[in-house]
C-alpha cells in the first residue's frame, strides 16, 4: 500500500444541495471541519436563486471575503438554474441577464465557473438542431460576457446532456475557451449506460469540473408526497431532472475508482465536488453524515486509483 504522502493532490468541494437548511455561516464553519477546500454554492437556506439571499448581497460581499480568508476556504464556484433550451428569446435574454449578474456575484466571492444547464431537447430533428443552435448561441454570449473577469461558464452533464455525445456537439458548435463541461460522472455512466472511459474521451477537452455521486438500482416504488414534491420542485428550476437511487459515496455501483485514474492520468487540476441531492431527494441522510464521508472516501480511492495501471 503506497504511504499516505503519495496520495495524489486533490482539490475537494461540496455542493450545498447536501445541506439545504445552512446558511452561509454553516458552510464556513462545517466545510473546512468536514475536510473541505471549497463549496459550490447551490443554495442557502432553500434559497436557489443566489441572487436574492441577503447574505450574498452587494453590501455583504466584503464580509463574506474577509470570512473566506480567516476560513482558508474557497468558493470553487456558483451553480446557477440559467439554462437556454427556452422556445422564446425573450426567456433566453432574461436567463443571460440572470448569468451576467451570476458572473459579477462569482468574481465578488472569488470563484472560478457558473454552473448551467442544456437542458432538453426535441424528439424531432429540425426541432432538435434549432434548440442545439439556441443553447450553443446563448452559451457563446455568456461565455463572452465572462471571459474578461476570467469566469469560465460551465455546461453540466444533465437533462439530455447526460449523455456525452450531445455535450460534445454542442461544446463543439460553441468553441470558445471560457465555456466548458461540469462532467457529472455518475450521470452519463447511470442515465445511459456509458463506460466512464467513453465519456472522458469525448468530454476531456471541455471538462473543467467534476460532480460525484454514486446509486444502486432499485425496483420502481410508489413516492411520498414528500419525495414527489421535491421531484416537482427539482423540476421546476431544471426540465431534465432524472431520478436515481442515491446511496452514500463509495456504497453503490459508480465505478470511482476507474472514473478518477483516467483524471489522475490526464492531470486533472480542477475540483472534485460531492453532489449529494438532498435538497431534491429528502430521504437521503443528513449532511452531517454524506458530508464528512466524502473527502476521507475520495483521498481513499485516490490511492487506489494511482496503483491502477496507466492507460
Amino acid at each position: 500500500m503506497p504511504d499516505l504522502m503519495t496520495t495524489p493532490l486533490l482539490q475537494i468541494s461540496f455542493s450545498t444541495l447536501a445541506c439545504p437548511d445552512w446558511t452561509w455561516h454553516d458552510v464556513l464553519r462545517f466545510g473546512p471541519a468536514f475536510g473541505y477546500d471549497g463549496v459550490e454554492v447551490r443554495l442557502l437556506a432553500r434559497e436557489t436563486d443566489l441572487l436574492a439571499v441577503p447574505d450574498l448581497q452587494p453590501s455583504q460581499i466584503p464580509a463574506r471575503s474577509r470570512e473566506l480568508s480567516e476560513a482558508g476556504f474557497r468558493v470553487a464556484g456558483l451553480a446557477s438554474s440559467v439554462r437556454f433550451d427556452q422556445a422564446t428569446a425573450a426567456a433566453r435574454t432574461e436567463q443571460f441577464e440572470i448569468g451576467r449578474r451570476y458572473i459579477d456575484l462569482c468574481v465578488a466571492l472569488g470563484g472560478e465557473f457558473i454552473r448551467v444547464f442544456g437542458d432538453t431537447l426535441p424528439a424531432d430533428e429540425d426541432a432538435r438542431s434549432q434548440t442545439m443552435q439556441q443553447i450553443a448561441e446563448g452559451l457563446i454570449a455568456l461565455g463572452e460576457a465572462a471571459a474578461p473577469a476570467g469566469i469560465q461558464i460551465l455546461l453540466e452533464t444533465h437533462g439530455d446532456f447526460s449523455a456525452s455525445p450531445p455535450c460534445e456537439e454542442l461544446m463543439r458548435r460553441v468553441n470558445l475557451p471560457s465555456v466548458g463541461l461540469v462532467w457529472d460522472t455518475h450521470h452519463p455512466w447511470r442515465f445511459h449506460g456509458e463506460r466512464v472511459a467513453d465519456t472522458w474521451e469525448r468530454l476531456r477537452p471541455w471538462t473543467r469540473h467534476t460532480h460525484w455521486k454514486d446509486s444502486i438500482t432499485l425496483p420502481a416504488r410508489e413516492e411520498t408526497a414528500e419525495t414527489a414534491a421535491a421531484a416537482q420542485a427539482a423540476s421546476s428550476l431544471m426540465s431534465g431532472h432524472l431520478h436515481a437511487d442515491y446511496v452514500l459515496f463509495g456504497g453503490g455501483e459508480f465505478p470511482a475508482v476507474d472514473c478518477l485514474r483516467l483524471l489522475l492520468d490526464a492531470d486533472y487540476t480542477g475540483w472534485h465536488s460531492l453532489e449529494w441531492e438532498k435538497m431534491w431527494h429528502p430521504q437521503l441522510h443528513g449532511p452531517d453524515i454524506a458530508l464528512p464521508l466524502f473527502p476521507k472516501k475520495l483521498r481513499e480511492i485516490a490511492l487506489l486509483a494511482a496503483m491502477l495501471p496507466t492507460h
